[in-house]
């Protein structure tokens, strides 16, 4: 093997920045040509690559989001597409990728390795929602700018003796939302995962100003519900006052941690490891500690494991 490329794809993530840092000075150390991919699965569509450098990616492990720039490419869907993306990698010569993104990039990337190319997926989503690997890149970072808005926001419900109901992403699951209303004490934590009752979450929220509790705060995420009509909800059946906040997409943005600057790292230099002994089809996932080769069909056939002890215990300290 002489030549690869790495590209990022869907949302980005913090920790992008390592991951594409540690595959071109990983491809450079073993002797490869690595060429950066810009814009996605569109780039490789719109013939968009250029040769990286050590000094390519100098200064950026801290740094959010991707210098790579990423898109969603509803072209790469169609066979005309695919034949675009696979006649740019073979005029080339390319003969392996790099893919960092989600469930989708992973989609993409199975059918360029169904075409005959050594493709390796390196999970990066805040949303935490890849199976067969316990963390994606990104995830730890957005749990943590979800628990410093909580801090923040605590202050203001205290102030003001106010519930505070907080909307946080997380696609159709909860991960974001469990870590973070587990890491700030919120007092009700609604998710897809598990059925809630609005009656209970307000009777618990009662109890609370009964014995004297100054503020409360409900932990929302966006697949489960909307902030606002929970908000609305809790109105009419307390008459407490209730305030809203949305966080948006500043989770998806800021400085990565030093876990997902570390876990980039690790991951990113494992594709190329992989590309290097010839194997494709294949995510790379943290498991327990450990760096591992996944098969994307085993990856596809599986599901995420939900954490009910976590769930169970973030209940049980908010009484």
């Amino acid at each position: 093997m002489k030549k690869i490329a790495v590209l990022t794809s869907g949302g980005d993530a913090p920790g992008m920045n390592a991951a594409i840092r540690a595959v071109v000075r990983k491809s450079i150390y073993h002797g490869l040509e690595i060429y950066g991919v810009r814009r996605g699965f569109a780039g490789l569509i719109n013939r968009e690559a250029n040769p990286m450098q050590l000094g390519s990616v100098a200064d950026i492990i801290h740094r959010g989001g991707t210098i790579l720039h990423t898109a969603r490419s509803p072209e790469f869907l169609t066979p005309e597409g695919h034949e675009k993306a696979v006649g740019f990698l073979k005029d080339e010569k390319i003969e392996g990728l790099v893919i960092i993104g989600g469930d989708g990039s992973f989609k993409g990337a199975k059918v360029l390795g169904d075409a005959g190319f050594l493709a390796v997926g390196v999970p990066a989503t805040i949303d935490n929602d890849i199976p067969c690997t316990d963390f994606c890149i990104g995830f730890d970072t957005a749990v943590n700018t979800v628990t410093d808005a909580i801090n923040k926001v605590r202050d203001t419900a205290t102030s003001h003796e106010r519930i505070y109901v907080i909307e946080v992403m997380g696609r159709n699951t909860g991960y974001i939302a469990l870590a973070a209303g587990l890491a700030g004490g919120a007092e009700s934590i609604i998710i897809p995962e598990v059925s809630f009752d609005m009656a209970e979450v307000c009777r618990r929220l009662m109890r609370g100003v009964q014995r004297g509790k100054l503020h409360s705060i409900i932990l929302v995420a966006e697949g489960a519900a909307s902030a606002m009509h929970v908000a609305d909800e809790i109105k009419r059946l307390t008459q407490q006052e209730v305030r809203v906040a949305i966080l948006g997409h500043l989770q998806r943005g800021g400085t990565p941690t030093a876990f997902d600057r570390i876990l980039a790292s690790r991951m990113g230099a494992k594709a190329v490891d992989l590309l290097l002994e010839g194997k494709g089809n294949y995510l790379v996932g943290y498991f327990k500690g450990e760096i591992k080769a996944i098969p994307f069909d085993e990856m596809f056939a599986s599901s995420k494991e939900f954490s009910w002890s976590d769930y169970q215990l973030a209940g049980i300290l908010a009484i």
